[in-house]
């Protein structure tokens, strides 16, 4: 029996853009990575796809350095297009 965990993803500037919400609620299987979570989101979608080529992500507030760090339950995923401006 597969356990699972809920997750919460917010969106930011073109990746808000592309989902057409500020955040959604997800279940992930129990052990799932943040790897797997933009892979299922691109698999979603093929322009949230390209989008989240570009991102970088953040994990209960601190930058994720490795895509292989699993989710636990609760946690905050944010995606973050780069910015432009001055």
């Amino acid at each position: 029996m597969t356990s699972e965990i809920g997750i919460t993803v917010r969106y930011f500037a073109a990746a808000r853009a592309a989902v057409g919400s500020d955040s959604e609620q997800l279940t992930m299987r129990s052990g799932a990575t943040v790897d797997d979570l933009v892979t299922g989101l691109g698999d979603r979608d093929g322009d949230l796809a390209r989008v989240l080529s570009q991102c970088s992500f953040l994990l209960d507030g601190i930058a994720v350095l490795d895509r292989g760090q699993s989710l636990t339950a609760g946690d905050t995923v944010d995606v973050l297009p780069p910015f432009a401006g001055g």
